[in-house]
C-alpha cells in the first residue's frame, strides 16, 4: 500500500453573524481542513487503487479531530459536514473517489448521531483550483436549513502529482434560514434521511 505523504496543511474557520439580517446572538460557525498529498498513481494507470484507502484512514481520522479542535467546539456541537478532493492534472478524478470512505468515516466516528451520508464532491485540476464541498446535516440530509457550500483551494496546490483531500463542518443551521423543510428539532433519525 502506497505511503500518505503530506506537503502542506490549511484550515479555516468563519464566524457568520449575519446576512444581512438581524444578527445573531451565536454565530453560525464554519470551518474546513484541507490536505495536500502526494497522489501515488498520478501519471499512470493503475487497475487496482483500493489499497490506497486503507492508508487514508488514518489521515481521515486525525484531520476530523484536528477540525473539530480548530472550530472550538465538542463534537456534538457538530451539525453538518461534507468532503471533497481535488486531483492534480496527472491523476484522475477516480483518485479523488478514495477519499470517499476514509474522509467519511472518519467524521461519523467524530460526531455523534451522524447517520446521514456525507456529501462529496471531487475534480481534477491544477493549483488554485477552488472546490465548492457541499454540506448536509449530520443526522438527517432532508433538513434544508443546514444545506450549504463552503468553497475550499490553496494557491500552490494541487501540483500536477498531488491531491487535496478536505473536510467541512459547520455548527448549525445557515444564519436566516427560513427556506422551510423538516426542521432540526422533528428529525426522527430513522434513516438518516429524515
Amino acid at each position: 500500500m502506497p505511503e500518505v505523504k503530506v506537503r502542506k496543511t490549511v484550515t479555516g474557520v468563519e464566524d457568520v453573524f449575519h446576512e444581512g439580517g438581524p444578527t445573531a446572538a451565536t454565530p453560525f460557525r464554519r470551518g474546513y481542513i484541507l490536505k495536500v498529498i502526494e497522489n501515488p498513481y498520478a501519471g499512470r494507470y493503475v487497475e487496482d487503487i483500493q489499497p490506497f484507502m486503507e492508508n487514508l484512514k488514518p489521515l481521515g481520522m486525525q484531520m476530523a479531530g484536528d477540525l473539530i479542535a480548530a472550530m472550538g467546539v465538542e463534537p456534538s456541537g457538530i451539525e453538518g459536514y461534507g468532503k471533497g478532493a481535488i486531483v492534480g492534472e496527472a491523476g484522475e478524478v477516480e483518485h479523488g473517489a478514495l477519499w470517499h470512505a476514509p474522509g467519511g468515516y472518519s467524521m461519523r466516528e467524530h460526531v455523534p448521531n451522524s447517520t446521514a451520508i456525507v456529501p462529496s464532491t471531487k475534480k481534477v485540476g491544477g493549483p488554485g483550483t477552488r472546490l465548492d464541498v457541499p454540506v448536509t446535516h449530520v443526522a438527517a440530509s432532508y433538513v434544508r436549513s443546514h444545506f450549504d457550500a463552503i468553497e475550499v483551494g490553496v494557491e500552490d496546490a494541487p501540483r500536477a502529482g498531488e491531491m487535496a483531500v478536505v473536510l467541512v463542518m459547520t455548527t448549525g443551521a445557515r444564519v436566516h434560514n427560513r427556506a422551510g423543510g423538516l426542521p432540526a428539532s422533528d428529525i426522527k433519525g430513522e434513516d438518516g434521511l429524515r
